[in-house]
């Protein structure tokens, strides 16, 4: 599986007093099983570069592939992208409608065709793979605490079977307890599934536990793209277009500009507390 887009361009109120480009000659691949975190302040594109990837956004112009095959051509489906492409939006109200958590899972595989028990069946496994206690089950999404309606909003995506998993600021709202069991979760669906996730984020702590490459987004154009180490170590350049790095790059930087030879390129907890030991673990002069 590969999702390429190929010089995407986008423009809101096109030949308007309004118009805005809010994408500027994206070319992006990705490829199956990665897991890739998108930043950048707000404004930046990320929303609409996200909308384009399973077709809910038309190009300007451009174009979009997803597993060799051009999205736009006429007879593309489209509905069908967009259960291979699972999109759970930033506020979870905006896709949890049904009366009950279970019948909402239920409804995208119904969607696609399956018949009522396949889709009670995809059902269980979803809400199983995202950790809802059953007990919340059978209760209105209204009735749930936020971490526990994206639980429900993630198994209605995931309960189509995606091949890509796309998730728009997951955690925001949460608390420190409530974001780290969603990306917890999250990251062991990446890991048994098999599925490429992208993760919209403006935490660069969580994105730098996580994900595997960064995608650096700046007034609609990508600015960077490479591991968290590659994008973390331009932590000047991230500031001047208001984003930061995590808070351990600093420290790192703040040490070694001390005279302790630690490795700068940490951008974790883990990262940090290995090189922080072995620069202490070295004999000095």
């Amino acid at each position: 599986m590969s999702l390429i887009l190929d010089h995407v361009n986008y423009i809101y109120s096109a030949k308007t007093a309004y118009e805005t480009q809010a994408l500027k000659d994206i070319c992006l691949k990705i490829e199956d099983g990665e897991f890739i975190g998108l930043i950048g302040h707000t404004g930046s594109g990320k929303s609409t570069l996200i909308q384009h990837l399973n077709g809910l956004l038309r190009a300007t112009s451009g174009s979009i592939y997803f597993q060799g095959q051009d999205i736009y051509d006429a007879d593309y489906d489209r509905k069908a992208l967009r259960g291979k492409i699972g999109l759970v939006f930033q506020y979870p109200e905006h896709q949890l409608f049904e009366s009950t958590v279970f019948a909402d899972v239920c409804f995208g595989p119904k969607n696609q065709g399956l018949s009522e028990k396949d889709a009670q069946l995809r059902a269980f496994t979803a809400l199983r793979e995202v950790g809802l206690l059953e007990e919340y089950w059978y209760r209105s999404p209204f009735e749930l605490s936020g971490g526990q309606k994206r639980r429900a909003a993630i198994a209605g995506v995931l309960a189509m079977k995606p091949e890509v998993l796309v998730l728009d600021e997951p955690t925001a709202g949460l608390d420190p307890k409530g974001r780290d069991e969603i990306l917890g979760q999250v990251a062991k669906l990446h890991q048994n599934l098999g599925m490429a996730v992208i993760l919209v984020s403006h935490s660069m702590e969580d994105i730098a536990q996580y994900v595997q490459r960064i995608l650096v987004m700046n007034q609609g154009a990508i600015l960077l793209d490479g591991t968290p180490h590659e994008v973390f170590c331009h932590y000047q350049e991230l500031e001047s277009i208001g984003l930061a790095a995590p808070q351990v790059t600093y420290l790192m930087h703040e040490l070694a500009g001390r005279g302790i030879p630690v490795d700068t390129k940490a951008t974790t907890l883990e990262e940090a507390k290995a090189a922080i030991l072995q620069a202490f673990a070295k004999p000095h002069p």
